[in-house]
């Protein structure tokens, strides 16, 4: 059977910015599979930065689309509009005022961004989206959101060349075109297979992707166990020129 692309490919296995293969049956219970967060402790906050009433470079049309109640936004900065580099950056509101408490250099799609995103155009969907669901080959880190721990479903194909062997090791979904709820390579397509789907923040592999945003392996764990869903986090992404606008 079908089954879903990441990254906006469709093929008959999972792929997520073309590097993955995971066989996923339509008839499968969404969001049934694995086990919820861990409740281990959460790791120490990092140190306070000058906190600011909204995050910064992010203009009033973009600000006006985050929900009221998040109180957590990972800004993604595309350094220009076909650019495959970019910023990540965590910020928590503290209070009234917004705080960054971590960044990383990270990439993005490999021709860069778009508003209007499809099947294979390899650019990355600009916007404001959820952060819901998680998951990885290796064991839950910690996640605050519910992770899904499958080596088969995460794993990269075979002949995959060293580069990308680790890409799936954390994934969080961005809930663009797919169901809230359901593990990262849930194949359904809300708004139809042309509007792409599977975006995933992952491992970095150093260069540009089929669609989603890579930040390093500390970058990952960071974010597993930072973001709650209790504080309604989003991720905000675009090119810096568009996110001001």
């Amino acid at each position: 059977m079908a089954a879903s692309a990441a990254c906006g490919v469709l093929l008959t296995a999972v792929t997520a910015c073309g590097a993955v293969t995971a066989w996923m049956s339509p008839g499968e219970a969404p969001g049934s599979e694995g086990p919820a967060a861990s409740a281990r402790p959460r790791p120490a906050p990092a140190p306070r930065a000058e906190s600011s009433s909204r995050v910064p470079g992010i203009g009033d049309r973009m600000w006006e689309q985050v929900p009221a109640d998040t109180s957590q936004v990972v800004a993604v900065y595309g350094d220009h509009e076909d650019s495959p580099d970019s910023l990540v950056v965590l910020y928590e509101r503290r209070g009234t005022g917004w705080e960054r408490t971590d960044g990383w250099r990270a990439h993005n799609g490999r021709l860069g961004w778009t508003t209007d995103h499809h099947v294979d155009d390899e650019h990355t969907p600009a916007g404001v989206f959820t952060l819901s669901d998680a998951g990885g080959t290796l064991d839950d880190p910690g996640s605050l959101l519910r992770y899904r721990q499958d080596a088969h479903a995460f794993a990269p194909p075979a002949g995959a060349d060293e580069s990308h062997s680790h890409d799936f090791d954390y994934v969080i979904a961005i809930d663009y075109n797919r169901l809230t709820g359901t593990p990262p390579y849930d194949w359904n397509r809300p708004q139809g297979e042309d509007r792409g789907g599977g975006i995933w923040l992952h491992l970095d592999h150093g260069d540009g992707t089929s669609g989603c945003v890579t930040v390093p392996e500390y970058g990952m764990r960071t974010l597993l166990r930072t973001l709650d869903p209790l504080r309604d986090p989003v991720v905000v992404m675009g090119d810096r020129e568009y996110l001001r606008g």
